[in-house]
């Protein structure tokens, strides 16, 4: 497997040098800082990522302000116990994209909010000490626990909110594969935990974080 600094390299070549490449670092937010962001904005994040998917990203951000009141601010707790008339109510309101199954996917998705604040104090804190190290594993809970979080909309949401997250889009796959660490794109549990141990190393040998480590694969692969 290659070495962070060969891919840095490799990355900074093609991208103008180094002071360019380290131009492009997204920013990732410390676990204080995740923990002390409330629930509902977490929540909304999780809702926003859920009704892009698939759809134009710039019509909910301009339907934004309607998705807050429609939702009555995201609190968890609230959506949760909507009822049939709730969401006959969300179906005839213009101001929300009307979709049924992100709809009833976003009263789901405030139950598993609630579950995490009851088992962890709160969501945030759930997402914020949920180690790096096992990236892959909260996505596969964001899957299993959540609904329509699977695919790359979980991986968008935790990347939006600050969490160090990596994607496993064509880019950084095809650095992947070039880096030795897989010989395909990754979609079995033993190609995932390669990934995640690459990840690891990486992460170790350069003190980077996960976010940082997959934008700098992603500028590396060829083609």
């Amino acid at each position: 497997m290659e070495s962070f600094d060969t891919i840095w390299r490799r990355a900074a070549d093609r991208k103008g040098g180094a002071d360019t490449l380290e131009s492009q670092m997204p920013e990732a937010k410390s676990a204080d800082e995740l923990r002390a962001i409330p629930d509902d904005r977490w929540f909304a994040e999780i809702t926003k990522r859920v009704f892009q998917a698939g759809f134009s990203w710039k019509v909910i951000e301009q339907k934004w302000d309607g998705f807050e009141a429609a939702f009555d601010g995201f609190v968890p707790a609230r959506v949760a116990h909507y009822s049939d008339a709730d969401i006959d109510r969300l179906l005839a309101d213009p101001g929300i994209v009307r979709n049924g199954q992100k709809i009833t996917a976003t009263c789901q998705n405030a139950v598993f909010l609630t579950e995490l604040a009851a088992e962890h104090g709160s969501a945030a804190a759930f997402f914020a000490d949920y180690p790096d190290s096992d990236f892959i594993g909260l996505l596969d809970i964001l899957k299993k626990r959540g609904s329509r979080l699977g695919g790359a909309t979980g991986a968008f949401f935790l990347r939006f909110m600050g969490k160090p997250a990596f994607f496993l889009n064509k880019d950084v796959n095809a650095a992947l594969i070039q880096a030795g660490v897989v010989d395909k794109a990754p979609t079995s549990k033993k190609a995932l935990a390669a990934v995640q141990a690459a990840f690891n190393d990486w992460q170790a040998q350069s003190g980077r974080n996960l976010s940082e480590i997959s934008r700098v694969l992603a500028l590396s692969a060829d083609g």
